[in-house]
């Protein structure tokens, strides 16, 4: 079965953050994903926490409710000393910010194929992790044959 990864702008967007065509379009993705199969950083939850606190106007409480859903939804991939280590490697051999590079290498440590982000750069592959952006044009075929399948196996 093939492992994918969320990072926060998808959840954020799915929480209604900025743009509500986006929300739709991440909550479709969303619910089309299977749980057992889908990872969140836990990086990625801190990160949804705090944009639901600045650009959501969420209150603490109401951005803790939401994290802790989604915490129980899916898998949670925690920041290990391991992960952390090799995501210094990742952002200092290809210039990306510590934060995403840690998303990346949780994602890798959790056996994810596909990291979903609209942040990151489309296509960027590292240690078998491809990041993806389920909003571009055109579909990574990973993606859309994840997306076509219909829970079948891949």
């Amino acid at each position: 079965m093939l492992k994918v990864a969320l990072d926060s702008n998808i959840l954020a967007y799915a929480e209604g953050v900025d743009d509500p065509e986006r929300q739709d379009a991440a909550r479709g993705l969303i619910n089309q994903l299977d749980e057992e199969a889908t990872l969140i950083p836990a990086q990625a939850l801190g990160e949804l926490y705090n944009v639901l606190l600045r650009k959501g106007k969420l209150t603490r409480d109401a951005a803790r409710k939401a994290v802790t859903l989604w915490r129980d939804i899916f898998l949670v991939g925690p920041t290990t000393e391991t992960s952390l280590l090799a995501s210094v490697d990742l952002a200092t051999d290809h210039q990306l910010k510590i934060w995403d590079s840690i998303i990346i290498s949780v994602a890798a440590e959790g056996g994810c194929r596909l990291l979903l982000s609209e942040d990151m750069q489309d296509g960027f592959t590292w240690r078998g992790v491809t990041v993806v952006n389920p909003f571009a044009e055109q579909l990574h075929p990973l993606l859309k044959s994840l997306l076509d399948t219909d829970g079948d196996e891949n």
